[in-house]
This record gives structure tokens, sequence and C-alpha cells, in this order.
């Protein structure tokens, strides 16, 4: 198994560079944004993760140990493979950390090919092995709460805020009492 490549970058498409290795080119897949960056320099280390199947040998490459750990983490989860996973590290890991400790599911959403259900699993599944735990309520939401969220945040609450504000609220109440009741509930009049 490869575990780290030490050369020099020769070409790119987005995504995908060409690492020479003492006369070897090895084509490895990146976070995007990386790759361009990589072929200003005369040598580069990555780490790499080995990727097998039935019909494919890919290589993925990182450029921290970091990185690399938490493409690991992500693509164990069912139903994530490493193509979402590799465009999900190119969010940045600070900023993946950040979503799942907040529950985030719009931010893994904006992810190409991510729906709502694989995103609300890998916060499930990152979440104790991340850290920070945090009541999560992934059900879905009816329109009328929707609103009072969306009313909520155009009010200048974050949409955690928001969130925790709601629990508590009588879904019968209609839409103005709901938003007085979750302002009271924040403390803020």
């Amino acid at each position: 198994m490869i575990a780290q490549l030490t050369g020099k970058p020769l070409s790119h498409t987005p995504g995908v560079i060409i690492l020479q290795v003492r006369g070897v080119g090895y084509k490895v897949s990146l976070p995007p944004s990386l790759s361009p960056k990589l072929l200003k320099q005369t040598q580069v280390t990555l780490y790499i993760y080995t990727h097998v199947r039935d019909d494919t040998l890919a290589l993925y490459g990182f450029t921290s140990l970091e990185e690399l750990q938490l493409f690991e983490l992500i693509i164990n989860i069912s139903g994530i493979g490493p193509k979402i996973a590799i465009s999900l590290i190119d969010k940045g890991v600070d900023a993946i950390n950040s979503a799942v400790s907040q529950a985030d599911v719009d931010f893994f959403t904006s992810i190409p090919r991510l729906g709502k259900k694989n995103a609300q699993k890998i916060i499930i599944e990152l979440k104790p092995k991340l850290g920070d735990l945090q009541d999560l309520d992934l059900t879905d939401e009816a329109p009328e709460t929707l609103e009072t969220l969306d009313a909520l945040i155009s009010l200048g609450f974050t949409k955690k805020e928001a969130r925790l504000a709601l629990k508590n609220i009588d879904s019968q109440l209609p839409l103005e009492a709901k938003i007085t009741q979750a302002i009271k509930n924040l403390g803020k009049k």
C-alpha cells in the first residue's frame, strides 16, 4: 500500500495531478482547489490513501495527515465514497469539524451528490469521533417550522439559536406567536 509520495508535479486536470516520483508518474486525486497550487512547487510530499476495489486502484492525496485521517473517517461511513469525501475535504478540516459540531446539514448538502440523509449520517457518525457531542434534531421539518426558522434567522439569530428556541414551542401556534415565543425563549425582546 502506498502511504506517501514525494515528487515533482507534472500536470493536472481539476482534482487530479500527475506526480513524478523517480521516473514514475502517479495519478493522484486531490481536493479540487489543491491541484493548481501544487503545480507552482518543484517538489511536493503528499499523504496517500490507496483505494482498491474490484475494478479500480486509485490514489487520493493530501498535504496533511489531518486531512487524510478525516478522509478515512468519512469514507468509512456507509453510502459515502471517495469522490464525495474528497470534495468534502476541499471545504477544509476546520470547516468540517465546525459543521459537525453545529449539526449543520446545509454545509454538507452543498456538496454535489450529497443529500440530506447522507449529510445527517455524516454528522451522526463523525460527532462521537470528533468529540463535542450535542443534541441533534434531524427530523424533517414542517413548512411552518421552516417559515418560523427563516423569520428568526432574518431577525439576526443563528440557525442553531433559532432551532433551540423552537424546541419547546407549541407547533399549533400561529407564525407570529411562534416567533414572539422563540424570541422570549432566547431572552431577547
